[in-house]
């Protein structure tokens, strides 16, 4: 690879010719910090050709470094074109830097690729999507990696005190492997028109959207956190102590080792499943089955759920605070979960329990600053809507568009009673069918749920088909093009391929048949929220005050002033009923409130 490290006004001048004459360019920077709201600019990489690459330092500052460009006059001099949104930006990733360059004075338009969605939309599940992970797959190429310059562990630097010798070829390979990666993934998305449209639509235009949900952060009140905490931790020794007198003596919750020996030898409860190891394991599902048989696994259940939210939660957030902004920034990611749902880390907001009052206590802690109020935004049963659609089924279709309670109307179709005679019962086991049957429950796993005999879960759900005959069908095409094709798709072309499906393992191919019947439902889901989140947020574009927060699977959260709230929740509705043309109504359910668990409940 040829290295072009600029160091003086001549060397920027150069390559500023060079990314003025070309129409597309891959561009880098080398940071400080993984986490996108702190890091600091270190540095820069271009590359326009194949074989070339451009480092342009300004951050470096170790003993002995030589003079360096200064951040303003690169700005100075690159700021147009940066901010030209006729010239195409290739990154890997590009919402980190995207973060980066806007906070250093650097403001990018014309992000036209990223090649970690490219390679996302082509095949989710073919590999990670990382650099170093794309260059061995699909260009053969190994590269240098961030420890080769680094180092490992405690003594691993920080960009910034890297000797330019090593640092200006790792950091010149990254922008010229993106341009190799952009130009191998890239005819293979527009051979696809359903894919390329994937990308065009839903996938690149996204990016802007989750970085400014990450800038603008959430507010959290640390106090009610400290407080739940200090609540969780007092309830936890209560759980301990009461698990310590049903096991006849103390043990650590926490242990595996002596939670086998209590359940198993001491309370001489069976064994359920084994660990690969050949030991009993102690998993949350199985202590689920255990608890219908001693008290003792579902104290333990509640212990462990506490210690997860205290870890996560209630000890996590007030630390995550950015001292800059007060407030919270999640990262969100694209192209880790395979049917296309986003995912969010450092800190997850997603896995926040909706209908415990624990995961309520932590909800109330995500608040509106004075003046301002939160909306909640939330597709009801999406996933059951478009069940309905992708069927066809006329029963379901029906019950959506008369707008009945579905699983009331599902408890009258399969027990064969009145809609107004249906008992709570019923209609409990109606839903635990509609919900099962989305993500391929077996006759078994509904007779668990139910807690009741398998002969019966295996009636209630023939009764379910007999009734909405569409939906077997439905799930039959489902597994038979993942047969045939080796993989399904959402409403909109997005694919997930199942290379499992004939599988001669029968545990394997049944996991690939599940998920081939769920995965265009949830994958469909995640499109039209996507869409959803493109649509609300080119509305809000010339609104200052509104800013949308939070995306949590079916929901999007808005902070905005009180006075305007309701005017503009009624609106954000219609734009997410309206995104999407279907057979069945989309309904949204919407609230508004201080704090985050008063606008959704």
């Amino acid at each position: 690879l040829a290295v072009r490290v600029v160091l003086a006004a001549a060397d920027l001048a150069e390559l500023k010719v060079v990314l003025e004459s070309t129409d597309c360019f891959a561009l880098d920077t080398e940071t400080t910090d993984l986490d996108p709201q702190q890091a600091d600019l270190v540095g820069l990489s271009f590359s326009t050709r194949a074989g070339e690459g451009w480092y342009l330092p300004v951050g470096h500052s170790y003993l002995g470094v030589p003079d360096q460009l200064t951040l303003e006059v690169v700005i100075r001099e690159l700021g147009g074109i940066l901010a030209n949104s006729a010239i195409a930006k290739v990154g890997q990733h590009c919402k980190y830097d995207d973060h980066i360059l806007r906070r250093h004075g650097l403001p990018v338009r014309g992000w036209t690729f990223d090649t970690m969605l490219e390679s996302y939309v082509l095949n989710a599940t073919a590999t990670r999507h990382d650099m170093d992970s794309l260059a061995a797959f699909y260009l053969q190429r190994g590269t240098i990696k961030f420890e080769d310059v680094a180092g490992k562990g405690r003594k691993q630097l920080t960009f910034d005190q890297i000797d330019l010798a090593q640092a200006a070829p790792y950091a010149a390979e990254d922008a010229e492997v993106t341009l190799a990666l952009h130009r191998h993934l890239w005819p293979r998305l527009q051979a696809d028109t359903a894919l390329q449209k994937v990308y065009e639509e839903i996938e690149q235009p996204l990016i802007g959207v989750l970085a400014r949900i990450e800038c603008r952060g959430v507010l959290i009140d640390s106090q009610q956190l400290h407080a739940a905490s200090t609540e969780f931790a007092s309830r936890m020794e209560d759980l301990a102590r009461q698990a310590h007198e049903l096991a006849g003596g103390e043990f650590n919750l926490n242990s595996p080792v002596q939670l086998k020996e209590i359940l198993f030898e001491r309370l001489e409860l069976p064994v359920l499943r084994k660990t690969p190891k050949g030991q009993p394991s102690t998993a949350e599902d199985v202590l689920q089955e255990l608890a219908d048989k001693h008290e003792l696994p579902q104290l333990i259940l509640d212990w462990r759920g506490l210690a997860k939210l205290r870890s996560t939660y209630t000890e996590r957030l007030p630390a995550s605070v950015n001292s800059q902004t007060g407030r919270v920034h999640t990262s969100y990611h694209q192209a880790v979960a395979a049917t296309g749902r986003l995912s969010s880390a450092d800190p997850n907001l997603q896995n926040i329990p909706v209908r415990s009052v624990e995961g309520r206590r932590i909800r109330q802690a995500f608040i509106a600053p004075p003046g301002r109020v939160l909306i909640s935004l939330d597709y009801s049963q999406i996933e059951l809507r478009l069940m309905a659609h992708m069927s066809g089924d006329p029963s379901l279709v029906e019950a959506f568009v008369q707008d009945l309670d579905i699983h009331r109307a599902t408890a009258a179709e399969v027990f064969g009673v009145a809609l107004e005679t249906v008992e709570p019962e019923q209609r409990r086991a109606a839903k635990a069918i509609n919900f099962g049957l989305i993500y391929g429950i077996s006759a078994f796993g509904l007779a668990r749920q139910l807690r009741i005999g398998r002969s019966e879960a295996q009636q209630y759900m023939d009764l379910f088909f007999e009734r909405y005959p569409g939906v077997s069908a439905y799930m039959q095409r489902c597994q038979d093009e993942a047969r045939d094709k080796g993989y399904v798709e959402t409403l909109y072309g997005r694919r997930l391929y199942l290379p499992e499906i004939n599988d001669r393992n029968a545990q394997r191919r049944q996991a690939a048949e599940r998920i081939a019947i769920n995965a265009p439902l949830q994958g469909t889901a995640a499109d039209i929220i996507k869409l959803a989140m493109i649509e609300v947020d080119r509305q809000i574009a010339t609104e200052p005050d509104i800013h949308m927060i939070m995306q949590v699977h079916d929901e999007l959260v808005f902070e905005l002033p009180e006075t305007i709230a309701t005017k503009t929740a009624q609106g954000f509705c219609h734009s997410m009923e309206t995104v999407a043309a279907l057979d069945v109504p989309l309904k949204v359910d919407w609230g508004l409130g201080r704090n985050w668990d008063a606008a959704h409940s």
